[in-house]
């Protein structure tokens, strides 16, 4: 069985470190995005997003550019002892970037749906603007948040390409679920990848039916029916 629960316990970290920095840093970007007047807006939304287009190769290999011994932030953090090539930490980076848009998509949609008058209410009665985002604005784009937030979650949890290039394939180390699959396809074990395959599709299924309820619209839907 350690060949099911380890790749699936480090999926389930590597998922779980790489929905934390989105949650932030996504929610950042989408808020900035969403409150920004510019006609460089779209560009930097289109470059942002631009990991959910890509293909996952090609982020591995602009991850192995910039990480790699030799590449721009590479050679300054194996300066400090720091290595994320064939690391489970490389893994995180990979994941994280390739699940971003879903965090940034929901999260600026929510964000845009917040009603400006009770923000503008707020300032009128004193608030600083961080309280307007942490009393006002982020309390009411919650539900769309943690939509993108568990979309994201589910992709990571399926990150194959990048990680691969990236992380590569250490049993025990670097060897996630979707990665798992693959070598026990490749090596004709077909009870390993069913298994693998089915734990796989019943995460994903449930985060998507909870994403689903989540999403802002859903309660009045509901209500209707």
């Amino acid at each position: 069985m350690g060949a099911v629960w380890t790749p699936l316990l480090l999926s389930l970290k590597v998922a779980g470190w790489a929905t934390v920095l989105n949650l932030f840093f996504g929610v950042a970007a989408a808020y900035g995005l969403s409150r920004w007047r510019s006609p460089l807006r779209d560009l930097v939304d289109s470059i942002l997003t631009l990991p959910l287009v890509l293909p996952p190769t090609v982020l591995g290999y602009y991850l192995l550019v910039l990480f790699g011994k030799r590449g721009a932030f590479g050679a300054w953090l194996s300066g400090l002892g720091i290595e994320l090539v064939f690391t489970w930490q490389g893994a995180v980076i990979a994941s994280t970037i390739v699940a971003f848009p879903l965090v940034l998509k929901s999260a600026r949609a929510a964000f845009e749906n917040v009603d400006k008058q009770l923000e503008n209410a707020a300032r009128v009665l004193g608030v600083s603007e961080a309280g307007v985002f942490f009393r006002v604005s982020l309390p009411l784009a919650a539900r769309g948040i943690a939509a993108g937030v568990l979309l994201a979650f589910a992709r990571a949890l399926g990150e194959f390409g990048a990680t691969l290039m990236i992380a590569g394939n250490l049993p025990g180390r670097t060897q996630t679920l979707s990665v798992a699959i693959y070598e026990a396809v490749q090596a004709g074990d077909d009870s390993t990848a069913t298994l693998l395959v089915v734990i796989t599709s019943v995460t994903c299924v449930a985060v998507l039916l909870i994403a689903g309820r989540l999403m802002p619209g859903h309660t009045r839907r509901a209500d209707l029916s």
